[in-house]
């Protein structure tokens, strides 16, 4: 099925590894031209390599502490200039971030920034530029709000899914399509920090209806799809790629 991405640009955020490595690769293969945004030049520079090797279309860089104050401008400013226009923007930035039931304030301060603040103001920026065309796709990822336990980035990436449904409804006389993408668990390295291979193989079957752990390219396959024209009557959604999982704390 032809996407009808061929030309169109995009920028994402936390684009050097796990889920927005995989979605950079997945849209610099249907020919969209990406602005990929992370802390870490080496990663970009292999991933610039990888999509080469690939046939794709190779992203242009930028390298960005995504909690400096200024990165918000600095990310639109670099966007604007490296693209001749932003089609579609992803964010896709954040860590899991599990804390004690009384947890200390400043990494409820960091999750805030990291999950949710610098997503709005990044998004703030470029949808002036949006509006004028009349037309784009901003898409979050966001995370599971079903935990047993808590985690500051669910928090703030929930608050993302309302902001979003807000944005949505008044975005779309515009024609900009606001979405998120919720993944369930993914074989990332942030996933790894929680669960051993032992852990994954004794939970994952009786949890997850598909039996294993998602792969990051799982979540790139929809992603691609929620932002392109094929998906143009599709928005204020949130998108589950969790295998059928489901978490409720009775």
């Amino acid at each position: 099925m032809d996407l009808y991405l061929d030309k169109k640009t995009a920028v994402v955020t936390g684009a050097s590894q796990g889920l927005g490595r995989a979605i950079t690769k997945t849209l610099a293969a249907e020919g969209v031209k990406v602005l990929a945004i992370a802390r870490n030049e080496e990663l970009l520079k292999s991933l610039q390599q990888e999509i080469a090797a690939a046939g794709g279309v190779v992203p242009e860089i930028w390298i960005q502490d995504f909690l400096v104050p200024e990165a918000p401008q600095q990310i639109a400013a670099a966007a604007l200039a490296a693209l001749p226009h932003v089609d579609i923007l992803i964010n896709n930035a954040g860590r899991s971030r599990p804390l004690d039931i009384v947890g200390p304030d400043d990494e409820w301060q960091q999750a805030l920034l990291l999950d949710f603040d610098r997503h709005r103001q990044l998004t703030q920026q470029l949808l002036p530029h949006m509006i004028g065309r009349r037309q784009g796709s901003v898409l979050n990822i966001t995370s599971t709000y079903e935990l047993r336990a808590i985690n500051a980035s669910a928090v703030f990436k929930a608050s993302i899914t309302v902001w979003a449904k807000q944005l949505a409804a008044q975005l779309g006389p515009y024609g900009i399509t606001v979405n998120c993408l919720q993944p369930g668990l993914i074989d990332t390295a942030n996933i790894r920090r929680v669960f051993t291979d032992d852990q994954r193989r004794a939970y994952a079957p009786q949890a997850i209806p598909l039996g294993d752990f998602g792969t990051p390219q799982d979540v790139a396959n929809m992603a691609t799809f929620l932002v392109s024209p094929r998906a143009k009557y599709i928005t204020g959604t949130v998108a589950a790629v969790d295998g059928g999982l489901r978490n409720y704390a009775f």
